[in-house]
């Protein structure tokens, strides 16, 4: 895919591009009210229901690693508080679309709830479906970012993916970058995370 004029995105350039997005979307406005306070401290911070907002140092790797075009279609499994959706949709902008899943349906209310206020008309939230793991759309997701741990690398979930298309997840403790290149996978280990478990 490339970029705005023709001209394929530099991944140094959407590295900034993250930075730039995690600087105008505060966590601060995504936690619940007692934790607030703690919006800049680089750990995960509970939401409730044992689920968790990751910390900010994980989630602009997993960013980074997913090197998100603009214009780019994506789904976001795991989207909890609606931080890492709204992410996503300032990276992709008006010409891309975002839809997050999540799994708890009062979680994922109050995720869209905050999402909503950003005003990026081109992401949404819905929730998830009970036993199947993510959503599949014609032609696939350019980019699909995973924010809990599976147990195993999920073949449902990479079939979802366009042709040229990347996922990054966690499976277990290793965070996981996974290519699609026509009927094959390229998979890459990016190092050693705690996330909460996919459910």
């Amino acid at each position: 895919m490339t970029g705005e004029g023709g001209r394929r995105p530099d991944p140094l350039e959407r590295a900034d591009d993250v930075a730039r997005a995690m600087r105008d979307l505060d966590r601060r406005a995504f936690l619940p009210p007692d934790q607030r306070p703690h919006a800049q401290e680089d750990r995960p911070l509970p939401l409730g229901h044992g689920l968790t907002c990751s910390q900010p140092s994980t989630v602009a790797t997993m960013l980074r690693r997913l090197h998100v075009p603009v214009g780019a279609r994506v789904l976001d499994v795991g989207s909890g508080s609606g931080w890492t959706t709204a992410l996503l949709a300032r990276l992709v902008g008006p010409r891309g679309e975002v839809l997050g899943l999540e799994l708890d349906p009062g979680l994922a209310q109050w995720g869209a709830g905050n999402l909503a206020a950003t005003r990026q008309p081109w992401a949404r939230i819905e929730p998830a479906t009970p036993g199947i793991l993510g959503r599949e759309v014609p032609g696939g997701w350019s980019r699909v970012l995973v924010s809990a741990a599976a147990p195993r690398l999920p073949d449902a979930l990479l079939r979802q993916v366009a042709d040229g298309g990347r996922v990054v997840l966690p499976v277990r403790t290793t965070l996981w970058v996974v290519e699609r290149r026509g009927e094959t996978f390229v998979h890459r280990r990016l190092g050693s995370y705690a996330f909460v478990p996919l459910r």
